[in-house]
C-alpha cells in the first residue's frame, strides 16, 4: 500500500513527473525510424531504455513507498571537448513533411525534451515533503540534465549545436566584473545582525506603546 502521508501536492508533482515519463518515451519511440545515423541510433535507444527503468522505479516507489527510487545515472563522455565559435552554420526552418526530418531534426528533439524534463523534476523536488521522494527527483532533474548533455555532445561533435563565443576583450571584462568577497564581517556586524530581531521588534510596538514613550 502506498504510504498515506503524502501530501496532495506532493503527489500531483509526481503525478507530472510520470506522465512527462510517458510522453518522453513516447516522443522518442516516434523519432526512431528519423535516425540515419548509427551513434544517434544508439544514443536514442540507450536512452528510450533509460528512460523505461527509470520510470518503472518510480511506480515502484509510488505504489510501495519503502524507500527512494534507484533511478540510475547517464553515463555521459568524460572526455568530450566542446568546440566553440560558428562555422558557417546551416539555416533553420519548419519541415513541411515528415519525411523531411534529419538526424539533427530528431537530437534537437530529444535535447529540447530533456531540457524541459530537468526543470520539471527539479521542480517537483521543492514541493516534496518526502525527503527519499525528494532525492529521486532530483537525481531524475540530474539524470535528465545528463541526457541533455549526452545529445548536445552529439550535436555539438556534428555542427548541428554551434557555441557563439564573444570577443576576447568582452568576455574578460565581463570576466573582471565580479570579484571575491571582501572577507568575513568582522564582530560588530555580527553582532548587528544579532540584535537585528529585536531591532524589528521594537519597530512593531503598537500605537499605544509609542505614544507611552513620548
Amino acid at each position: 500500500m502506498m504510504n498515506q502521508q503524502l501530501g496532495a501536492h506532493e503527489l500531483m508533482e509526481i503525478h507530472e513527473v510520470l506522465c512527462d515519463t510517458i510522453d518522453g518515451i513516447n516522443q522518442f519511440q516516434l523519432y526512431l525510424p528519423h535516425c540515419q545515423d548509427q551513434q544517434l541510433q544508439n544514443i536514442l535507444q540507450n536512452q528510450i531504455n533509460f528512460m523505461m527503468n527509470e520510470y518503472n522505479a518510480m511506480v515502484g516507489m509510488l505504489g510501495n513507498k519503502t524507500s527512494g527510487a534507484n533511478l540510475g545515472s547517464i553515463n555521459t563522455r568524460s572526455n568530450f571537448s566542446p568546440t566553440y565559435g560558428l562555422d558557417n552554420p546551416s539555416s533553420n526552418q519548419p519541415n513541411t513533411s515528415m519525411t523531411q526530418m534529419d538526424d539533427r531534426d530528431v537530437a534537437s528533439g530529444m535535447l529540447g525534451c530533456a531540457k524541459s524534463s530537468a526543470v520539471l523534476r527539479m521542480h517537483a523536488s521543492l514541493e516534496c515533503a518526502d525527503p527519499e521522494i525528494r532525492n529521486s527527483m532530483i537525481q531524475g532533474s540530474k539524470n535528465c540534465a545528463d541526457q541533455a548533455y549526452e545529445t548536445w555532445q552529439y550535436m555539438n561533435s556534428k555542427g548541428y549545436y554551434q557555441v557563439p563565443t564573444l570577443k576576447d576583450t568582452t568576455a574578460q571584462t565581463f570576466a573582471g566584473m565580479y570579484q571575491p568577497a571582501s572577507g568575513m564581517m568582522n564582530q560588530n556586524q555580527m553582532n548587528m545582525n544579532q540584535d537585528y530581531p529585536v531591532q524589528i521588534q521594537q519597530q512593531q510596538m503598537n500605537p499605544n506603546q509609542m505614544n507611552q514613550n513620548f
